[in-house]
């Protein structure tokens, strides 16, 4: 009977409408929870006849359940300030995370370190993102998990390459001037480390000449054989040129130019391999970092005041061992070693769909794709339209306890108002039963 199947559909309805709420509420603390709500609709309608004007008299078969739609809005954030592998997305977006078959997004970031240094969830899902090369991350490679080193683990040292420093010479220092010396600290093959001198002597107007060298003690010989050349200024203070083994070539970046000095040095007591490294004269900006400006007497002693330098830089680094990591706003997850170098060793992804309705719920704070919610399209964070990450930070639950207690009272009435129905039916079918006897 149609008096009976109709509030059941409405019973049946607000049972889950309850289950929802239930659901909800019990979720209140789960990390990165999104809330649900119930939508009814109504069901089809039978027409059982029309009016004098001809409208027809329809009459309703229920209710049913239209959909559980999820409330993808942004928690509030939690510091955790207990380990840097929490993290929180602010914005758009899910953390990308693998089964080992398949992978699933989720914008949960309670994450931590197997035993083998991989990234993974709270259920052992390895954690996805952008590989990195050398600290150098690779955006448009495949997606892998992201290892991070261990506790203990060595990283080798790195020879210097390449040293920069910037000076400005005294225009008016005088050829009987004592030279100028500026160091820069360098390392060899073995992570030992050295010190360059380099020292500038006048030898006459907008000329100085230069000397870089190790100390003697340095080299099984015990002695040092220093890298000599020129160096000449134009009028406006600007390196123009230098002049090595009797050949003089311009200071630049145009054809033809140098922007460098090589230094080689060979036959190191350490028995590292030989020193091969270049001195950059140009900046990233384009013009020469050794210049020359009058630069007067000192006040004190009237003597010729002395040249200055500054950012004496160098690339290469000791062994060091693996002490920490963080992850950045741009999802950049960085090593820190005990040799104070700092290296990329991934970047987390995010992903997003067109239809975040369409996502499938697989718990644990899981979402698959679906044809309805559309493929994930991957990128870094930042970028596409993506949040960016928070680290040492948990998104909370976005459940609101005051929506969910007062949506609770109206299920709670709509069952008993259905439940009333449904004994009110049964007392008439009664009263007709005892009609007929």
């Amino acid at each position: 009977m149609a008096s009976f199947s109709i509030p059941l559909t409405g019973l049946e309805a607000d049972s889950t409408a309850l289950n929802t709420i239930a659901n909800n509420l019990s979720n209140m603390n789960t990390t990165a929870y999104k809330a649900q709500t119930t939508n009814f609709s109504d069901l089809f309608y039978e027409q059982i006849g029309t009016t004098g004007s001809g409208n027809a008299i329809q009459v309703g078969a229920g209710t049913q359940v239209a959909s559980n739609q999820t409330n993808f809005t942004q928690g509030s954030y939690n510091t955790t300030d207990t380990t840097s592998s929490d993290v929180a997305i602010d914005g758009n977006g899910f953390f990308v995370v693998s089964d080992g078959s398949s992978n699933l997004y989720t914008r949960d970031g309670t994450f931590t370190q197997d035993s083998n240094g991989n990234l993974v969830t709270a259920s052992g899902q390895s954690v996805m993102g952008y590989p990195a090369v050398n600290g150098v991350v690779d955006t448009n490679a495949s997606l892998t998990a992201i290892n991070i080193p261990v506790t203990g683990q060595v990283q080798q040292a790195q020879a210097t390459t390449s040293l920069s420093m910037t000076a400005n010479l005294n225009a008016s220092a005088t050829t009987s001037t004592a030279g100028f010396s500026a160091t820069v600290p360098v390392y060899d093959s073995l992570g030992g480390q050295h010190t360059v001198t380099v020292t500038y002597t006048k030898t006459g107007d907008n000329t100085w000449s230069y000397s870089a060298a190790l100390p003697a003690s340095d080299f099984t010989s015990g002695v040092s054989t220093p890298v000599t050349g020129t160096m000449s200024f134009d009028s406006s203070g600007n390196l123009a040129s230098i002049t090595t083994g009797g050949v003089t070539t311009n200071v630049g970046t145009a054809s033809g130019d140098t922007s460098s000095i090589d230094l080689d040095f060979s036959g190191l007591s350490s028995g590292a391999a030989n020193l091969s490294m270049k001195w950059n004269l140009v900046g990233t900006n384009g013009t020469s970092s050794i210049t020359q400006e009058a630069l007067g007497t000192n006040s004190s002693t009237g003597e010729p005041a002395a040249s200055t330098e500054s950012n004496n830089t160098a690339n290469g680094y000791a062994t060091g061992t693996y002490e920490s990591f963080a992850i950045g706003s741009d999802g950049t997850v960085t090593a820190t070693y005990s040799n104070g170098q700092k290296q990329a060793v991934g970047m987390l992804a995010l992903a997003n769909v067109t239809n975040l309705q369409g996502l499938q719920l697989e718990g644990n704070g899981d979402y698959a794709t679906t044809l309805a919610s559309g493929t994930a399209s991957v990128a870094a964070p930042g970028t596409n339209g993506l949040g960016s990450i928070k680290d040492s930070e948990l998104e909370a639950s976005n459940v609101n306890i005051s929506a969910e207690f007062s949506n609770l009272i109206i299920a709670q009435r709509a069952f008993e108002a259905n439940s009333k129905a449904v004994t009110t039916f049964d007392s008439v079918t009664q009263e007709t039963i005892n009609m007929i006897h």
